[in-house]
């Protein structure tokens, strides 16, 4: 057993004879570490972590701006991660031939430095950091931000070198490998059936899963609240000018009072008090998007820059609606198969016998005038709901009813949020063959 242990002359030996290695070791420890805890820390970042981080302090936006290409961080922390570690063993490895030529352990010693060496490694380079980064990942980050970007800069020269590497890797060893291509509504679906035995909670998370999907599809011009469906308040807003009331969707929106063009808004249901005057000062500002823009994008814009409501500007730049977060979520998720069904399976307009239809109020002139294949009248909104406005002259109600040229078109349901539904019948028959 004595023979195993090491004597006095060895271990002095061992830590004299190769105390720079010794302390070049523990350092290259600390640096990867740092890589690992680094890559640990910024990666666990949530989404909602990180826009908050990109208006916090000098720190978090540097965290947050590495995030922007997280291909170069990633290749940046592992090209460091890799230098360090290549250093470690080597000197690991000197070590190790000291132990065997110069004292009594032999290859013995050699062999159980060597496993130490690794175990430390792995317990004190990857293991420990990662879990204590990811406990706080949000303060580390902001923390090593700094020396992180620096260390990333370093590596810049050299990472077309790096990427043309991977690229070729790639196509030596997996030369038949191709993208993955998007998942369709129908692998979705499987995937939930297969995950609950509920029947129920499978139809509503099919729907909300295709209706989610379907916004890519979908322009935001037939989604937005027309302008003649909200009312526009402007500066200064008292308490008194709203009546006692919350506008329809919930947002009080604040216009330009030279241009009238709507600027912020404020949601009134979430406002714990108001104050008397000047209301329009807790406004949050609007995002502009171009009436062409999906509802999908909108809402990624929206998202990202956390705003809560986008006005939509048409060719002029003149605001033509609105949309909100809650609109487009809670059709999304509000399982009525009436309303739902109606607005995202692509089909705003059902038949629903001779000369009647089933309208959602999101769906466009274009859309309607190429469906019954006729010359619709003429009209300065973009949707039916618009016209809707526009022929009563106020705000739109369940249960109204008027004439837009050949057409009476009658109300049949209003939500708080969301779109209504209309029913459409046609009075005088001027259509050519409709073109579905």
């Amino acid at each position: 057993m004595d023979a195993f242990l090491p004597s006095s002359q060895d271990v002095q030996q061992l830590l004299f004879g190769n105390a720079p290695q010794l302390l070049t070791m523990l350092m290259l420890i600390g640096g990867s570490s740092f890589f690992s805890a680094s890559e640990a820390a910024l990666f666990y970042l949530r989404a909602p972590d990180v826009r908050s981080m990109q208006e916090g302090n000098r720190g978090q936006r540097t965290a947050a701006a590495l995030l922007d290409d997280p291909d170069r961080l990633l290749s940046a922390v592992l090209f460091w991660n890799l230098i360090v570690n290549m250093l470690y063993f080597a000197l690991a490895v000197q070590v190790s031939m000291f132990l065997e030529r110069k004292t009594d352990w032999g290859a013995t010693g050699a062999i159980f430095f060597g496993s130490a060496a690794l175990m430390s490694l792995i317990f004190f380079s990857e293991m420990i950091p990662k879990s204590v980064a990811v406990l706080s990942a949000k303060q580390f980050a902001s923390f090593i931000s700094f020396p992180l970007a620096f260390a990333v800069r370093l590596v810049d020269p050299v990472m077309p070198v790096l990427r043309m590497a991977t690229e070729l890797s790639r196509r030596v060893l997996w030369p038949n490998f191709k993208a993955e291509p998007h998942l369709e509504i129908s692998d979705l679906e499987r995937a939930i059936e297969l995950s609950t035995g509920d029947a129920n909670l499978v139809d509503q998370e099919k729907a909300a899963l295709r209706n989610i999907i379907l916004l890519s599809d979908i322009q935001v011009d037939e989604w937005m609240r027309p302008r003649n469906q909200f009312q526009t308040f402007y500066p200064p807003v008292s308490r008194s000018d709203l009546g006692g009331a919350v506008p329809p969707g919930g947002y009080m929106l604040v216009g330009d009072p030279v241009t009238h063009e709507v600027t912020s808004a404020l949601h009134l249901e979430n406002a714990a008090t108001l104050p008397e005057n000047e209301i329009e000062s807790l406004a949050k500002e609007v995002v502009y998007v171009p009436w062409c823009s999906s509802v999908a994008d909108v809402l990624q814009r929206m998202r990202s820059g956390r705003y809560e409501v986008a006005a939509i500007i048409n060719e002029y730049g003149e605001t033509i609606g609105v949309v909100t977060q809650e609109d487009v979520l809670d059709t999304v998720f509000d399982y009525l198969p009436s309303r739902s069904k109606l607005l995202m399976d692509q089909k705003p307009i059902h038949n629903l016998g001779p000369q009647k239809w089933l309208i959602a109020g999101v769906t466009s002139l274009r859309h309607l005038a190429r469906y019954l294949g006729q010359e619709l009248p003429a009209s300065k909104n973009v949707t039916v709901a618009g016209v809707l406005q526009e022929q009563l002259g106020r705000l739109v109600q369940e249960g109204d009813v008027c004439h837009w040229g050949p057409f009476r078109l009658i109300v049949l349901e209003v939500p708080h949020r969301g779109h209504m539904l209309i029913e459409m019948h046609l009075v005088s028959d001027t259509r050519r063959e409709p073109t579905p």
